[in-house]
């Protein structure tokens, strides 16, 4: 009778451990998914989107940019289109500059303008004009280069 109750006990104990789900797997294979998830996303690059053509699309008006050059020696010529569509061409200084550009955002704020400087002026130069342009209002402000 010793025998008898010392076995029931241990089927009771072995059940019970049967009955408990382990879930240290799981959480392990949900880690090792995560990380590998974690890895992929920033090196998955968004779709290329083809667009359809149309033959009959009326091209956008583009405004005409205003060209600033920037000789070598330092001197600056304006050129651009008045309101007549003739071209137009003006020697200025830094000071005119700045007031040709305040003028010509009153009458055209959506202009671009166009620094187009010789490859033997200072850095310095041309970052100034453009800085100048950005504190005058100009939205658009690019640099001309020559293609190779």
């Amino acid at each position: 009778m010793a025998g008898g109750p010392m076995r029931s006990s241990m089927r009771g104990s072995s059940r019970r451990a049967m009955s408990d789900i382990n879930v240290v797997p799981y959480i392990d294979v949900m880690l090792v998914l995560l990380v590998i998830f974690m890895v992929t996303a920033p090196l998955v690059s968004p779709s290329i989107i083809n667009l359809p053509t149309v033959g009959n699309a009326a091209p956008q008006e583009q405004t005409p940019p205003v060209v600033v050059n920037i000789k070598a020696d330092g001197s600056m010529t304006v050129r651009y289109k008045d309101d007549s569509g003739a071209s137009q061409q003006q020697s200025m200084t830094e000071g005119d500059l700045r007031t040709f550009v305040l003028n010509r955002q009153e009458s055209h704020p959506d202009q671009p303008v166009v620094i187009a400087a010789d490859k033997t002026v200072k850095y310095e130069v041309v970052m100034n004009v453009m800085s100048d342009m950005k504190a005058r209002g100009v939205k658009r402000v690019g640099l001309l280069v020559k293609s190779q």
